[in-house]
């Protein structure tokens, strides 16, 4: 350890940096390998401080070991000089993985041997400053001296930054002279122009159509996923992502894809088919199918059916659904299945090469990453291979073998399995197998039959991305990148499959799309638009970080579209029969009703106005409060679309003093004072049921023990269903559809549950109205 301290320092590290740079040993091993290397060259004294410094910065961002003594030489015979040399040579091994190195095409993309005079400095310089002169006199210090500094390194890209700085200073003084009061004065900001308010409404109102939509000053998500593209490897460059292992195969293998791909991204979603989609899943669908639309690539829809113990064909129809309500359709739908026997030719071969091995550990034994190393990780190979053919004969028993491979993962796992045992039935191969492959070992080679280009997973994913490289390269097979995201969660809800499983086992919930959960059948049948989903999706961002976001931003994005979307009609929950007494016993007239009151001319409906009408009851107060702006007896109320204002005339009560109706009198709104509220009504409406949701959980966290310290069951809310038998909605919805979508005018958006039948109606409520406290 002094050694190495001792060597690090002798380069010019300082000895609390040296030290510093012992603890991390990935960058220790680089660096010490580069100074013996130089030493070996120039000698124990040769090695200068600015040497010293390039060698350093080189073993700290090189990501190809190999290329540590090739770039060391580079520096210390002084063919790389300078920090910008430095980054183009790391530029180019990383752009050219394989040997041998063109060392012509190295040097003319560093830089080497060219010498940059002075004199091609200032000639650079005066050439710039004659193009800006005009401007220069005019604004004089306060001009953007970064732009002369910009034109001067693009005209000499290996000149030395400082000495181009220090020309430009000198010969802008010898244009200006020295700084005057005014020059030292700040810049005033341009203020910035007031965006009119109805320009703001009316951007903020533009309807909501898939992905492609901006919600305010939200990018899209197609949008966010073409920037997305800039960081994530070209096709056919995977070796330029960071971690990413060149084999001597590796470009053959490249070259191979790209002839298969055309140079087109491949993404894939695969869900395993043993739950229903929740709300995580649609981000994860969006950035799959949206990454790959966003840049004219190709998506396919493969289900990961590795576990014939837990899928069923329901969960197979119900992801595809999912995937195509929220707008997107895949390539092709795909199988794991597909590639089973494949899969096992492979895990036969990678047993030839030494890389797996058969193992009788019982599967509590290998839970956790403290599991003992397995006495049988150094089985003969064939051995294991007679095992292993065993196994897919049938002869051992549940969890008696497993095939593991020789590999210790990111996050301590020693030896994953691969392989295990399970006599059930699978739903497309019946039972030709009894070995069943799992995740660690399926995803990686599915991904590379399949040549997906970029593998996009969640960020829990990360810690197998070492074991995804070393699996596909321990076989010599085309190995794709895996890119991992940040996970989407919701507050106040649960969504891992078993709390859903246990929620409807124990009567909580009704199945798994109750519109209380946030499965996405759950969302659709509550009434969410697919184009809210997404348009969420595109507000959350397309970020690495986890996100954690409350249900009222989903709601935002639900309220814009169905603002767009959802006819107008009137319905009234609480009714509260009110009789018109000046109008006759058969008077009835038709009143028209815009479905879109902002814009008439998207269509109307008619509904009959008679002598008896009903208002919610908590649109009447029989004692007037101060703000209340609706009807009481001394106050009048107008009646929307009917061009009538009402007054109270009788109060009727039942025997316990409940107000069951009024009497009224009405006139027109043309002839009477405007009244200072309008509210709506019904008249021989349809008796519907209306199921108004509240949040499930009544805490946040509801999985989190210090939040709910008896767990997310004891959480429940016990008002998150509220049903009302007896609520009366006007005729324009007779003939609506399962899941059509409606704003009960002042009351909240409302969808067509799949409950209803031709005798009676159920509406969910989708989500309230936006809240305005100004109103009473």
């Amino acid at each position: 350890m002094a050694d190495t301290l001792a060597l690090f320092t002798s380069i010019g590290l300082s000895e609390q940096k040296a030290k510093e740079t012992l603890k991390n040993e990935a960058l220790s091993s680089a660096l010490k390998e580069a100074i013996i290397q130089a030493h070996r060259v120039r000698g124990a004294s040769g090695v200068d401080k600015a040497m010293g410094t390039l060698l350093y910065s080189m073993a700290s961002r090189l990501k190809d070991p190999k290329r540590v003594g090739f770039l060391s030489d580079c520096i210390v015979q002084s063919k790389i000089c300078t920090e910008l040399q430095l980054a183009a040579a790391l530029e180019f091994v990383k752009s050219h993985p394989q040997d041998p190195i063109n060392q012509k095409a190295f040097e003319d993309t560093c830089g080497v041997g060219v010498f940059i005079t002075p004199e091609q400095i200032e000639e650079a310089v005066e050439s710039v400053i004659k193009k800006y002169k005009e401007k220069l006199l005019v604004e004089r210090f306060h001009f953007n001296m970064g732009l002369l500094m910009g034109e001067a390194r693009s005209a000499l890209k290996w000149a030395d930054g400082k000495v181009i700085k220090n020309e430009v200073d000198l010969q802008v003084l010898h244009l200006l002279g020295p700084k005057t009061e005014a020059d030292l004065e700040k810049k005033a900001k341009p203020q910035k122009a007031k965006v009119a308010e109805n320009d703001v409404k009316a951007k903020k109102e533009e309807g909501a159509v898939n992905a492609e939509v901006k919600t305010g000053e939200v990018k899209s998500l197609m949008e966010q996923l073409r920037g997305e593209s800039l960081k994530f490897h070209k096709t056919g460059e995977n070796y330029k992502t960071e971690g990413y292992v060149v084999t001597p195969k590796t470009m053959d293998l490249l070259k191979t894809h790209l002839e298969i791909t055309g140079g087109q991204i491949r993404t894939r979603f695969p869900p395993e088919p043993n739950g229903i989609l929740h709300i995580g899943h649609a981000k994860a669908i969006n950035f799959n199918f949206g990454y790959a639309k966003a840049n004219n690539g190709i998506c396919f829809l493969r289900y990961d059916d590795t576990n014939p113990e837990k899928e069923e064909e329901k969960y197979f129809t119900a992801i595809r659904d999912m995937v195509e309500w929220l707008g997107y359709e895949p390539h092709a739908v795909t199988h794991a299945s597909d590639n089973f026997q494949e899969l096992y030719d492979l895990a036969v071969d990678l047993i030839r090469r030494g890389h797996a091995y058969i193992c009788h550990q019982k599967g509590e034994e290998l839970k956790g990453h403290n599991a003992p190393a397995s006495p049988w990780r150094d089985r003969p190979t064939e051995e294991s291979l007679v095992l292993f053919e065993r196994m897919k004969k049938g002869l051992f028993a549940e969890g008696e073998a497993t095939l593991r491979m020789k590999i210790v993962m990111e996050d301590g796992k020693m030896d994953p399995v691969a392989y295990r045992i399970k006599y059930t039935a699978h739903h497309r191969t019946g039972d030709k197998w009894c070995i069943y492959p799992t995740y660690d070992y399926t995803h990686c080679l599915c991904d590379s039959i399949e040549n997906i280009t970029h593998s996009l997973c969640t960020k829990e994913f990360q810690a197998r991305r070492s074991s995804y490289f070393w699996l596909c390269n321990a076989l010599d097979v085309y190995c794709p990148v895996q890119w991992e995201y940040g996970r989407l969660n919701l507050t106040y809800t649960v969504v891992s499959k078993r709390k859903i499983i246990k929620l409807v086992e124990t009567g909580v919930v009704s199945n798994w799309d109750d519109p209380r959960l946030f499965t996405l059948t759950a969302l659709r049948r509550r009434g969410f638009p697919p184009e809210a989903i997404n348009n969420f999706c595109a507000r959350v961002g397309v970020t690495v970080a986890q996100t954690t976001t409350e249900p009222h931003l989903l709601e935002s994005c639900v309220r814009d579209v169905l603002n767009e979307q959802a006819p107008r009609v009137m319905a009234v929950l609480e009714p509260l029969k009110v009789t018109i007494t000046n109008l006759a016993e058969n008077a009835k007239s038709d009143v028209r009703v815009p479905d879109f009151p902002a814009n008439e001319a998207r269509g109307s409906h008619t509904v009959p106005f008679t002598r008896t009408i009903y208002i919610e009851q908590s649109d009447f107060r029989e004692v007037m409060e101060k703000g209340y702006k609706r009807l009481t007896p001394d106050q009048p109320v107008g009646l929307r679309h009917a061009g009538y204002i009402i007054s109270v005339q009788k109060i009727i009560k039942d025997a316990q003093g409940k107000v069951v109706e009024l009497e009224v009198n009405c006139c027109s709104s043309d002839t009477a004072e405007k009244p200072k509220a309008f509210i709506h009504w019904v008249s021989q409406p349809l008796v519907c049921e209306v199921r108004l949701y509240e949040r499930l959980f009544l805490h946040k966290y509801p999985e989190d023990p210090s939040e709910v310290p008896n767990g997310f069951l004891t959480d429940i809310n016990p008002l998150s269903l509220h049903t009302i038998s007896s609520a009366l909605v006007d005729t324009s919805v007779k003939g609506a559809k399962v899941l059509d979508k409606f704003q009960f005018e002042r009351v909240g958006y409302f969808s067509l549950d799949p409950d209803s039948t031709a005798d009676k109606l159920v509406f969910n409520r989708t989500v309230t109205l936006k809240e305005d406290p100004g109103k009473i």
